[in-house]
């Protein structure tokens, strides 16, 4: 399993993050809350990938980045509020592969550290195939295949069948699938759920047959 370090200042946010990562089948192996506790992990322990605020009580996220590049090429994320264009540069710059600016999209965070990971090739990922019927999604690889052929989606409609698998012979209601693949904040109608279901069968081909519509209530695969 990949050893990743989290490290932010505001619990609310750390405890959201872990336990969405832990219902996605990903764990975060250590966490800080601030820049003392992470440089002392960052001493002690290797990994994988970093998750790093930038503005912390102690030492900055900047300072934390420095000092894992000393010791590891691991990916490092930058999720701070720091949005400006010098703050972005500046963070690649000493050495993020990818930086956020928070308000963001907790699926947007889990896609990019499984591609992350991916990319890295630490040999610690160890990847599980979601599976039904003919229908193969490979989480770290974020990819799909469909009666042996491998096709393309769109991160909506990738969420949206991953969504499905990993509830499979479930039912799962429209407010629902919005709720866990465009997020709370989504003020749209609930009806482009259909509209990427149909989009999600067609792609799929005889295999999208295994998505069924549920009057009144939702979805399910079968």
């Amino acid at each position: 399993m990949a050893k990743i370090l989290w490290v932010e200042d505001s619990a609310e946010l750390r405890e959201l993050v872990i336990d969405f990562f832990r219902r996605k089948g990903m764990e975060i192996t250590m966490a800080a809350a601030d820049g003392y506790a992470a440089m002392k992990l960052i001493d002690e322990h290797d990994f994988d990938l970093a998750i790093l605020d930038i503005m912390l009580p102690g030492p900055s996220g900047l300072e934390l980045c420095k000092a894992l590049r000393k010791k590891s090429n691991c990916p490092i994320i930058f999720l701070t509020a720091l949005g400006s264009e010098d703050s972005i540069l500046k963070g690649y710059d000493i050495g993020a592969d990818e930086y956020m600016v928070k308000p963001f999209s907790l699926n947007v965070l889990y896609a990019k550290c499984l591609a992350l990971l991916a990319r890295a090739g630490t040999g610690r990922t160890e990847e599980k195939v979601l599976s039904c019927g003919g229908i193969r999604l490979y989480p770290l690889k974020m990819e799909v295949s469909a009666g042996g052929r491998q096709i393309g989606l769109a991160p909506k409609e990738y969420l949206l069948l991953k969504t499905l698998i990993e509830n499979k012979g479930i039912v799962m209601g429209r407010s629902r699938l919005l709720d866990i693949v465009w997020g709370d904040d989504f003020d749209g109608f609930d009806r482009v759920v259909d509209n990427h279901i149909k989009k999600l069968r067609r792609k799929l081909g005889p295999e999208g047959d295994r998505i069924k519509t549920v009057i009144g209530e939702g979805y399910k695969l079968t």
